[in-house]
């Protein structure tokens, strides 16, 4: 079976799966072993027909054994196999086909009849949304791992493309304040030159939504050969940029947004910058609070 990237499921298919058990069905992929993973391929692939198939069906189909079918329902959350197939019925009965229409409208949840006021709920919602399920889904061992490398970091390089280099400047603005050498070049090749500087102390942080940027993996690549520490921020659990990560900060903001990007996504991983350096203020002290006093203090003068 082809190897999939959960985050990358087609939306029509995404729309049959309930929300929570998407989650969860990320959050166990990159650690299951080879049979309950084909089971999560196919559940991924197939959500339509579960609420038709028996259990020997699915595990027939999806290359596993009846016992594995067990033992993914109950790790996605369920009591059994039959709870499984009774919450996908309900997804898939209240799922309108049409809204994927590539003449209908961007958002699969918004309608042309919604007010104003409505839209604004529903894009509010879906942050809501993937901010709550970020922190469900986020290892809290890699995080506190990489609180621990980037307050003792000698240099940080943060890097994304398209407008995940807002995320990657907002970093960098955030730590220099601070007194923290940090850098968030936005030339793809300034951002692998300076990645084959870093050395064993300093911390690269790069930041895809889809793991597959491929600046991002390169520079990843460049600094872990030096001997640096790479810290990925992504939502797609298993991605070449997570394959050449010492520590994962996984999102989990799973849209209906059909074309373009999707603000949702960026504000987890500002979240996540935000709340690491939060921690290295914390650890830091009084010193660099003085410090980001007196960046305050330099820049005042441009405010009116």
């Amino acid at each position: 079976m082809v190897e999939i990237h959960l985050n990358g499921l087609d939306n029509s298919r995404a729309a049959h799966i309930p929300r929570e058990c998407l989650v969860r069905m990320q959050s166990i992929y990159p650690v299951a072993k080879r049979a309950e993973r084909s089971a999560v391929e196919f559940l991924a692939q197939n959500p339509e027909r579960v609420p038709d198939l028996s259990i020997v069906d699915f595990a027939a189909q999806a290359g596993c054994s009846e016992a594995t079918v067990v033992r993914l329902s109950k790790r996605l959350g369920y009591e059994g196999f039959p709870e499984l197939k009774r919450d996908f019925a309900k997804s898939t009965a209240s799922v309108d086909t049409t809204t994927y229409s590539e003449h209908n409208f961007v958002y699969a949840d918004i309608g042309t009849g919604d007010r104003p006021l409505d839209v604004l709920q529903k894009v509010i919602q879906a942050t809501i949304d993937g901010l709550h399920d970020t922190l469900n889904i986020l290892s809290y061992e890699d995080y506190d791992a990489c609180v621990d490398r980037i307050s003792t970091a000698t240099r940080l390089l943060f890097v994304g493309l398209g407008d995940a280099s807002t995320v990657a400047l907002e970093a960098r603005q955030r730590f220099l304040r601070a007194g923290k050498i940090a850098d968030a070049p936005l030339d793809a090749d300034t951002q692998l030159m300076i990645a084959s500087r870093l050395q064993a102390g300093d911390v690269f942080v790069g930041i895809s939504h889809s793991g597959r940027s491929r600046n991002v993996v390169e520079a990843a690549r460049l600094a872990k050969l030096n001997g640096a520490t790479v810290i990925a921020i992504t939502n797609a659990p298993v991605s070449p940029l997570t394959k050449k990560s010492d520590h994962v900060l996984l999102t989990a903001v799973f849209t209906r947004y059909l074309k373009g990007e999707l603000i949702a996504k960026r504000i987890a991983e500002l979240c996540i910058i935000e709340s690491l350096f939060a921690n290295y203020v914390n650890r830091q002290g009084a010193e660099v609070v003085e410090r980001l006093r007196k960046s305050e203090e330099s820049v005042e003068h441009n405010k009116l």
